[in-house]
C-alpha cells in the first residue's frame, strides 16, 4: 500500500510577492483574496491540497514587514505564531529582484532561529528572461542564511513548476492519516469568505484611498434553499472615509456590493442577497480590543 504524506506548510514572504496567488494555484481555486495592495491577507488562511498519496495543509500568512501600528503588530504575530508548528516553511521571494531590506528583515526576525526546514521558492520566473541575473538573484536570497537551502523556481500566476513544488514539499512531510475530506480546500466558513470577498472589492474599488483603514464584519449570514442572505458592516476609521465608501448618491457602495454579490454567487452557486452598511470606528487600527473583535490577535 502506498504511503500517505500528510503535513502542514507555512508560506511566508514580504508583501506583494504572490503568497495568496500561490495558495489559490496550489489548491486549484480561489480561497484567498489577491490585490496589488500590501497587507491584503490579514489572517492565517488554510488551503488544503489532496492527491492520491498526500494531503498538504498550506497556511497563507499575512505579508511580513516591520509593524507600524497595532494592526501591523497583530498581523506580524499571526505570521510568526505558525512557524514552529509546521513541517516546512516556504520562503517565497520575487525572482526578478535580488534580496532586499524586507527579505533580510524577515530572515533576521522570523527565520534565522527556527528549526523548521525552509524551502526557498523563487516566484515570477516567467517575468525574468536574463538567466545569469536570475541565478544571481537566487544566490542573494540563499546567502541570507547560514545553512544550505533547497530551492525551486515557479510562477504562481501561470502555474509553471507548481507540480515540481508539490513533489519537493512531499519530501519534507511525515507519513500520516488525512485530516480533511479530499474535496475540502479550506477551513474557512462562508462568513469568513464573504467578509474577505467584500474587503477585496473595497480595495479594488477605492484603490490607494483607504484599503488599510477598512474591515468587514458579517452581522448576519442566513442560508436558505435557493438564496443566501448576508448583512455586512464595513468599518472605516473616519467620516471622510465613510463618504468615499458610500460615494456620490451611494454609487461606490452599490458598485462594491454588486461585485461582491456576483463573486459570492459564483462561489456558492446560489443567489445572494447582500446588504452593506458603513460604520465609523475612529482609528480602529490602533485599538487592541477592537482588533481582537475582528479575530486578528496572534494565533488566530
Amino acid at each position: 500500500m502506498e504511503e500517505t504524506k500528510v503535513g502542514f506548510v507555512a508560506i511566508i514572504a514580504r508583501p506583494n510577492v504572490g503568497k495568496s496567488t500561490l495558495l489559490n494555484s496550489l489548491v486549484g481555486q480561489k480561497i484567498a483574496i489577491t490585490t496589488p495592495v500590501a497587507q491584503t491577507t490579514r489572517k492565517n488562511i488554510k488551503g488544503i491540497y489532496s492527491d492520491g498519496n498526500s494531503q498538504i495543509i498550506f497556511i497563507d500568512t499575512p505579508g511580513v514587514h516591520k509593524p507600524l501600528n497595532k494592526l501591523g503588530e497583530a498581523l506580524s504575530e499571526q505570521s510568526k505564531s505558525v512557524l514552529c508548528d509546521v513541517d516546512l516553511i516556504l520562503f517565497l521571494v520575487d525572482a526578478k529582484e535580488p534580496a532586499g531590506r524586507g527579505d533580510k528583515w524577515i530572515v533576521e526576525n522570523y527565520l534565522k532561529n527556527v528549526n523548521t526546514p525552509i524551502l526557498l521558492v523563487l516566484n515570477k520566473v516567467d517575468l525574468i528572461k536574463d538567466l545569469p541575473k536570475r541565478e544571481l538573484n537566487a544566490y542573494s536570497y540563499k546567502s541570507l542564511f547560514d545553512r544550505a537551502l533547497d530551492s525551486v523556481k515557479i510562477s504562481a500566476k501561470t502555474g509553471r513548476n507548481i507540480n515540481d513544488l508539490i513533489e519537493k514539499i512531499k519530501n519534507y512531510l511525515p507519513e500520516g492519516v488525512r485530516l480533511y475530506d479530499e474535496d475540502e480546500v479550506t477551513d474557512q466558513n462562508m462568513r469568513e469568505i464573504a467578509s474577505e470577498i467584500i474587503r477585496e472589492k473595497i480595495i479594488f474599488a477605492t484603490k490607494d484611498e483607504i484599503p488599510h483603514s477598512t474591515a468587514v464584519v458579517i452581522e448576519n449570514y442566513r442560508e436558505e434553499d435557493e438564496i443566501d442572505k448576508i448583512s455586512a458592516q464595513i468599518i472605516v476609521a473616519s467620516e471622510s472615509q465613510k463618504k468615499i465608501i458610500i460615494g456620490k448618491g451611494g454609487s461606490m457602495l452599490k458598485k462594491i456590493g454588486t461585485q461582491a454579490r456576483l463573486e459570492l454567487e459564483r462561489i456558492t452557486e446560489k443567489k445572494i442577497f447582500l446588504e452593506l452598511f458603513v460604520k465609523v470606528v475612529k482609528n480602529w487600527q490602533k485599538d487592541d480590543n477592537f482588533i481582537k473583535t475582528l479575530g486578528l490577535e496572534a494565533g488566530k
